[in-house]
């Protein structure tokens, strides 16, 4: 009885049967047009995992947008986007799932051309298998290339070298062997060892399913039968235990539970467990499922988990096996992929998602960025969209982690633009920088409070931002005048100042702007912790980095002053005859011309120039401040 005619005649006997299958993922990958499509179609085809009026859709969809002169076109049962079907290409990943008497399995068809990598990255990112896929005609590619350095990335053990299109080389065996020498040679320098190569035709079946009568000379496996009985090692089980903390379970008075998915491990009542990042150990009492109490449960389970202590535990938290802990750290090394059509910016603020943490991270320095054809480490000041780099990373407070080899799920994280809230880069962490070991805040007894209070105010920032000729400096000196005229304690910190010193270093890209901005908030953060009221003038262009800085103040101490000024009336202005520069091509990167300003949606104070004087507008930003009570003792 085939699998239509169970599913059809008996499906609790169906179910039956599939219900103690393991289960396969895999992913396809290789370059455009190698027949990662085809391939799987004929998988789905073969494994008799499409029904009838999928199979007279197919055979209809063939003879419309087929490639194969009426016949069946087997990459139209993934395909499904207009756009593939119109181009013959994948552009997103397709998931199928089918089945065998012996495996499950779900297989992901990635995209093959480059501006795609991202859409690879997703799809193999929780594989055990990777098919790479090349054309026999054609041999090893660059996305050949690009895609094996990605598996090997990712920590995919099991690879099979599947040598497409043999019919189109006459079945060569002296084609397939040059073809797989070639290959082994790039391998060994990213670190596969072992390696299946089979010659196939996608499209007529060869080694496929049954061995073909065309290849004589290849004696392995078919792939299905490789597919149906490779052996997974489930090192996920094997490891030491961690879970991610995903909610506290609190239904009433007398039950407090912490619930989460198992990333690997056992855990049994009795075990001790500690609770990262706080460190505080406790005893499990009890392991919570909806089908009741278990003795014990094992990674992949979700479950929730009550302690003998009252300790505090908060989502996002890792619960971790006393007997192998995680490292914590607030600064890594990692290995990142660039997913954005925007350029990475170090310095510039991201959240970085690791398991249920969400925390503020940025890129502190690019160690290099890597030529995924000849594997050289390169000079990078910043990643492009699908390039790879090896980054230093620091984030706003330590956290537990495993290196990535180690463990996917303590170890791999995504970087999240914090504007957008969209995903800008895959990341694997490879190792904790020694000086976060050795770097720790110095307790010190006299605060911003009693600094503040010597000087009998209250700490602030004021951050003007504009175009430039906007008067952000000229109105910020007035402003400072009268603040001074009153007694109270001041800074200015000027655009045009700080880079003869601090930030003389820096041009104008926008990596270097961002830098620059960074450096100003920092310095601002500790003028304010000494109880000043601090004014910057910076045309500051990014909004990320404005809220950065705004985020490292206490609430109410940050005041955004938005200078608002037309473009047209600031190069009429043009103190500093910049404008009629850049117009001219003489200076790159200027804001207004060549490069973005990004008005503030939400400052706390807008000054429009075209209404107020400067003397007006310094009187009206005093009179905010008064109204706050940044000025009140």
């Amino acid at each position: 009885m085939d699998v239509s005619d169970l599913i059809e005649k008996d499906i609790l006997g169906y179910l039956k049967a599939h219900q103690n299958k393991g289960l396969l993922r895999f992913v396809t990958c290789g370059s455009v047009d190698d027949g990662k499509s085809t391939l799987i179609g004929r998988l789905l085809y073969d494994s008799k995992m499409i029904f009838e009026d999928q199979l007279a859709a197919l055979e209809s969809d063939s003879k419309k947008v087929g490639t194969q002169g009426g016949d069946i076109d087997f990459a139209l049962l993934v395909d499904g986007l207009a756009a593939e079907r119109e181009q013959g290409i994948t552009i997103d990943v397709a998931y199928r799932f089918f089945s065998t008497d012996k495996r499950k399995f779900i297989v992901a068809d990635t995209p093959g051309h480059e501006q795609y990598t991202r859409n690879m990255i997703t799809g193999a990112s929780t594989a055990d298998l990777a098919v790479i896929l090349m054309d026999a005609r054609k041999g090893v590619l660059v996305q050949t290339r690009r895609h094996s350095f990605l598996v090997s990335l990712i920590g995919i053990k099991h690879v099979v070298l599947a040598i497409n299109k043999m019919d189109l080389v006459g079945h060569s065996e002296e084609t397939f062997n040059k073809i797989v020498a070639d290959y082994r040679t790039f391998a060994k320098q990213i670190g596969f060892e072992n390696i299946l190569a089979i010659p196939i035709s996608g499209l007529k079946g060869d080694n496929i399913k049954d061995p073909s009568t065309s290849t004589p000379w290849y004696k392995g496996p078919t792939l299905m039968n490789h597919l149906e009985t490779v052996q997974v090692e489930d090192n996920a089980q094997s490891g030491p235990f961690r879970m991610w903390t995903q909610w506290v379970n609190r239904p009433d008075l007398d039950f407090r539970g912490f619930a989460g998915q198992i990333s690997s491990g056992i855990i049994r009542t009795g075990d001790r467990i500690r609770a990262l990042p706080s460190g505080k150990d406790s005893k499990v009492t009890r392991i919570v499922t909806k089908d009741g109490d278990l003795s014990e449960a094992v990674a992949g389970q979700s479950v929730t988990i009550t302690l003998k202590d009252e300790i505090d535990i908060s989502r996002g938290d890792l619960i971790a096996g006393v007997d192998s802990l995680p490292g914590v750290a607030d600064q890594f090394n990692a290995t990142l992929v660039w997913m954005s059509e925007t350029p990475l910016l170090p310095g510039r603020p991201y959240w970085l998602k690791l398991g249920s943490r969400v925390i503020s991270a940025s890129v502190t320095d690019i160690k290099h960025k890597i030529h995924v054809n000849t594997l050289e480490q390169l000079a990078a000041k910043t990643l492009e969209l699908n390039e790879i780099g090896s980054v230093n990373l620091g984030i706003d407070q330590a956290i537990p982690f495993d290196a990535y080899t180690e463990n996917k799920d303590t170890g791999g994280f995504i970087l999240i633009d914090r504007m957008t809230n969209t995903t800008v880069a895959a990341g694997m962490i490879n190792f904790a920088l020694r000086r976060s070991q050795n770097i720790h805040w110095q307790a010190v007894d006299v605060d911003k409070t009693a600094r503040a209070s010597a000087k009998r105010q209250k700490p602030a920032l004021l951050w003007f931002t504009g175009l430039s000729g906007s008067g952000k400096s000229t109105i910020a000196n007035l402003v400072e005048k009268q603040l001074f005229a009153l007694g109270r304690h001041t800074y200015m910190l000027d655009g045009d100042n700080v880079r003869h010193g601090l930030n003389r270093d820096l041009g104008f890209t926008d990596t270097d702007r961002v830098e620059n901005i960074r450096r100003v908030a920092e310095v601002s953060k500790l003028m304010v912790d000494a109880g000043l009221i601090v004014l910057t003038s910076f045309i500051s262009p990014f909004k990320a980095e404005r809220q950065m800085a705004r985020g490292l103040m206490a609430e109410g101490e940050f005041l955004e002053v938005f200078i608002k000024t037309s473009l047209a009336e600031a190069e009429r202005r043009d103190p500093k005859g910049l404008y009629k520069r850049a117009r001219a091509s003489q200076i790159q990167n200027f804001t207004g011309i060549t490069s973005a300003y990004e008005e503030p949606e939400t400052a706390e104070i807008v000054i429009d120039t075209s209404k107020l004087s400067a003397e007006e507008a310094a009187t009206h930003i005093i009179k905010q401040m008064q109204d706050r009570g940044l000025l009140t003792p």
